[in-house]
């Protein structure tokens, strides 16, 4: 992955076309608008010109990159474009990028990281790459992740449909609350679990920002970060997790190693498809 990220900043370095460019301007803004959009609306979301798009849009439709709606006059993603990006879906395996990414984002923060999916059973680790100072932790290859008290579950729980969540999440509050029945909650774990109320707030937060970040009460001195990674449907592909000690993992979402984490994210989501890495 380092390889690829200094060939792609050579490639940002050298000199290149700059119509080739726009054009791409072009094609992303009307990805990003939806895929059918009129002139105006185009050009605002590529921020060039009207008159400029246009001459760039009579190119990109006799190419086939574009096509032209003959009655509203809109334009559309055409069969050209299609084709090469179904060419790239078929040799673009979701899951062997993310676990390609681990090695290095490891390097980058020297911490412990993680990947996980959603499975039938919840959400559940599917590689670990340990830090050279491991940190002491139950989660292991084949674990399921708690939604309520966990980075990586609540990411989950903030960017899965909510009818393949409710059930999770109902269960979890179940066993909380019977849990704090029998007396067995911890003392230090008190409010480990938000309620439906405080849950929503988290995680229109994450939604916003793309990042979850979490105090660990249950392992005393150990933080976990985590962040998305979306296909080009805009649907989670799977969500990688950052754990460390406190000291060296702060749960402070604008610092480094957050940022680190979402910047691999974003990028492995660009390399899905998924072209609005802003606003997931």
């Amino acid at each position: 992955m380092n390889d690829q990220n200094e060939t792609s900043d050579k490639a940002q370095q050298r000199p290149g076309i700059q119509s080739v460019e726009i054009a791409a301007t072009i094609l992303k803004a009307l990805v990003r608008g939806g895929g059918v959009l009129p002139l105006n609306r185009l050009a605002k979301l590529a921020d060039l010109h009207p008159g400029k798009v246009h001459r760039y849009l009579i190119s990109l439709t006799r190419s086939g990159l574009v096509i032209q709606d003959r009655d509203s006059g809109h334009y559309r993603i055409g069969p050209l474009s299609m084709t090469v990006g179904l060419a790239g879906l078929r040799i673009t395996h979701p899951l062997r990028l993310a676990m390609e990414a681990l090695p290095a984002l490891r390097d980058k923060v020297g911490e412990t990281v993680a990947l996980a999916i959603w499975a039938d059973v919840g959400a559940t680790v599917i590689a670990i790459e340990e830090s050279r100072h491991p940190v002491t932790m139950n989660v292991r290859v084949g674990s399921l992740l708690p939604l309520l008290s966990t980075a990586a579950g609540r990411t989950f729980a903030a960017f899965m449909p909510a009818d393949m969540t409710a059930d999770f999440l109902a269960k979890e509050w179940a066993d909380s609350l019977a849990q704090e029945w029998a007396g067995d909650n911890p003392e230090d774990g008190a409010g480990i679990v938000p309620d439906r109320q405080e849950l929503e707030t988290i995680l229109d937060d994450i939604r916003e920002k793309g990042l979850a970040g979490i105090e660990s009460r249950l392992l005393p001195g150990v933080n976990a970060l985590a962040a998305p990674v979306f296909d080009y449907r805009g649907r989670l592909s799977s969500v990688i997790g950052i754990i460390g000690r406190r000291e060296m993992v702060p749960s402070d979402l604008d610092g480094p190693i957050a940022q680190t984490l979402k910047e691999t994210t974003d990028d492995l989501s660009r390399m899905l498809g998924h072209l609005n890495t802003d606003t997931a």
